[in-house]
């Protein structure tokens, strides 16, 4: 039996999969996303590498039938990359920067089916357009901490949501994981949704 296998410890993505009616096996890759290949690459680029890499670090570590699933996102504004704020003062800079703006929302992918031994990656983006958020209700989101651990220091599932009007493209992949992409992978690689569905 062949088990699917998620690259990732975002419980977003894990949930995602599982609210489809799917049961991933989380196992961590620890790639070091801050070094300066990564940094040197377009928002673009960049998510696509490091699901790349993630995928293929799992790999290294799975020793049983799996089809492994690396992701990694980010948001692009003005053309530069805004992962994961860290900190108080940067989730609060970068809300004023982006509010009753847009940007793009990236999301790489990367399937690794270690049976047939093919790989597909891609990346999916979204645009994402925020209303106007008054510096109250900034400093009142940032208190939350919830902006520090994700992409673009925003969440369209939390506590950020009234402020993000509309999206144009795939909710999923803003949240953190493409599941129609997935899905039409996994038909690439010659699995039907039920098939996958029965995977553990």
């Amino acid at each position: 039996m062949t088990t699917l296998v998620l690259a990732s410890q975002s419980t977003s993505r894990r949930r995602l999969l599982e609210s489809a009616g799917l049961s991933p096996r989380v196992i961590v890759s620890h790639v070091d996303e801050e070094t300066q290949f990564f940094n040197s690459l377009s928002p673009a680029d960049m998510v696509i590498a490091l699901a790349i890499t993630k995928a293929h670090t799992v790999r290294e570590q799975v020793d049983f039938p799996a089809i492994i699933i690396g992701c990694d996102s980010t948001f692009e504004f003005d053309g530069v990359s805004l992962g994961k704020p860290g900190t108080a003062d940067v989730a609060i800079e970068r809300a004023k920067r982006v509010r009753g703006n847009s940007g793009l929302l990236h999301t790489g992918h990367c399937l690794i089916d270690t049976v047939k031994d093919v790989e597909i990656s891609d990346r999916v983006t979204t645009r994402v357009n925020f209303d106007h958020m008054s510096d109250e209700e900034i400093a009142d989101y940032v208190a939350t901490e919830e902006p520090l651990h994700v992409a673009g220091g925003f969440t369209l599932d939390g506590f950020s949501s009234p402020f993000i009007p509309s999206i144009e493209g795939d909710y999923t992949n803003v949240v953190g994981i493409s599941m129609p992409f997935i899905r039409k992978a996994l038909t690439r690689l010659g699995y039907s949704w039920p098939q996958v569905k029965l995977m553990k």
